[in-house]
Formats: C-alpha cells, sequence, structure tokens
C-alpha cells in the first residue's frame, strides 16, 4: 500500500549502475562495507526473489532504507510484498517493512543522513540525489521524502 505516491524515479546515475554487481558480490561475500546491506523481495508479478545492495539508514535505534531514486521497481515489490530479507556479513534476517509517511520520514532522514552529509565525495552525492544538502530546513526534508518513499524494517 502506498502512503503517497512518489514522483516518478530520476534516472539512476552510471557510477551506481556500474558499481552495483560488484558491491553486490562483494556484500554476498560478507565483505563489511558500512551501512550497506544485501535486500532480498519478491517481484510484483514474476514473484522471484530480486537481490540488491542497499544502504540502511539508523535513527532512534531503528532500522530504515530509502529509495535515493525515487518509485523505483523495488519499492512496488516491497510494497506489494511487506516483507525483504536482509543480509549483512554473512547475517540474514527477515523483516517487514512499514512505509513511512513524508512527515514521519523527514526526521528520519535528516538524522540517518547526517553522517553522510559529512563525507566530502559521498555527501556531495547524496546531497543530489535527496535534493538536501547540510543547511536544508525541516521542510526540505519533507519534501525529498515526499520524492524518495522511506520504510522501517522490523525484524520478524
Amino acid at each position: 500500500m502506498s502512503i503517497e505516491t512518489a514522483r516518478p524515479a530520476r534516472p539512476i546515475p552510471a557510477i551506481v549502475t556500474t558499481l552495483n554487481p560488484l558491491v553486490r558480490r562483494l556484500l554476498h561475500m560478507g565483505m563489511p562495507m558500512g551501512q550497506n546491506a544485501l535486500f532480498t523481495v519478491r517481484g510484483r508479478t514474476s514473484g522471484r526473489l530480486r537481490t540488491f545492495p542497499i544502504t540502511l539508514l539508523e535513527a532512534d535505534g531503528k532500522r530504515y532504507v530509502f529509495a535515493a531514486f525515487g518509485e523505483v521497481d523495488w519499492v512496488r515489490n516491497l510494497r506489494a510484498a511487506g516483507e525483504a530479507t536482509v543480509q549483512q556479513g554473512r547475517r540474514k534476517e527477515h523483516v517487514l517493512a512499514l512505509e513511512l509517511t513524508p512527515e514521519a520520514a523527514a526526521p528520519v532522514l535528516r538524522t540517518g543522513l547526517a553522517v553522510a552529509l559529512g563525507m566530502k565525495v559521498v555527501g556531495t552525492m547524496v546531497a543530489g540525489w535527496y535534493g538536501i544538502t547540510a543547511e536544508s530546513t525541516p521542510e526540505d526534508y519533507r519534501e525529498s521524502a515526499r520524492n524518495h518513499p522511506g520504510f522501517e524494517l522490523r525484524t520478524v
């Protein structure tokens, strides 16, 4: 179920599509890569499992995932399935995914992205993807959350 339909997906940058297969292989081998993890969701029409790298955000002791490029296939699949598997290192866990409203997502984005925004290269990329900066206001984060669906992940 969609809380609010996000705008159409933005084109995914070439660096992301180029590096995703390598990142996926490294994560599958168990290599620690910060907050990156493998995310497996059942396809909404095919029923096939789809696995791809994501970045987990943490805020107030909870874990979240956001769609940096908007309304993409994994978002639609996660809405349909309502659950996924997260693998970090060798540890796999089954999670329920609860979609956030933009109002609930905004403070999570602000807290979760604070560290990334402080990094020179990564911060610039993340800021561009989400349309925010270190100086963004709460309204800027709400607007970003309208365009970047977010989900709280709860361990089953």
